[in-house]
């Protein structure tokens, strides 16, 4: 319980920091200041591309990192996985979270690609549009949920990572042990776990 693991914590939660800020603010600053700024919705699409496109490889980067210190942390806490009530449950809920947010950012990506080829002036742009048109309006209100979607999956996720935090405490560890056990073994009482924690 005593083991330290600064690293790879860190690792997972400053790249969901990032994942779930960056998807935030793009979705609320840079599409809104976009929308202020364009005049017109083909540079309303250039001005919210060019923007997603710098913020990217960050992105990338960001959720590289929260899922290499995600499996660090599972590794290293096997072990309450099998043995702590409640703790596989949120393990397996952020799990499905995090596939969710990882495919509303990867759909994101790809509606924002089709909307920045149709609305670049580059003529090789235009001419991969062309080969692949696309229903514009329909990909814009598309790329629109999708990138909400984000912020408010990993916003699930920053909770849900609270919950873990709550269950590696001392004493919620000692009666969700304890818990696991009753319910492998009847002749143990199940309440007797939470007065040993304290």
């Amino acid at each position: 319980m005593s083991e330290r693991h600064t690293l790879i914590r860190s690792l997972h939660d400053v790249g969901l920091a990032a994942w779930f800020g960056g998807s935030l603010m793009g979705a609320v600053g840079l599409n809104g200041a976009a929308v202020d700024e364009g005049g017109t919705q083909v540079a309303t699409d250039r001005i919210a591309s060019a923007g997603w496109a710098k913020w990217t490889p960050v992105s990338a980067a960001a959720i590289g990192a929260h899922l290499f210190g995600s499996g660090g942390l599972l590794v290293v806490n096997a072990h309450r996985v099998a043995t702590q009530q409640g703790v596989a449950a949120s393990t397996a809920a952020k799990t499905v979270v995090t596939a969710a947010a990882l495919a509303a950012t990867a759909y994101a990506r790809v509606l924002g690609k089709k909307v920045e080829l149709a609305s670049s002036s580059d003529p090789e742009d235009a001419e991969k549009a062309r080969k692949h048109p696309v229903d514009l309006d329909k990909a814009r209100r598309q790329l629109a949920c999708a990138q909400w979607a984000v912020p408010a999956l990993t916003g699930c996720l920053v909770m849900l990572n609270a919950l873990h935090g709550e269950q590696q405490r001392p004493a919620e560890q000692v009666y969700g042990m304890w818990q696991r056990a009753a319910s492998l073994s009847p002749h143990l009482p199940s309440g007797v776990g939470r007065h040993l924690s304290h």
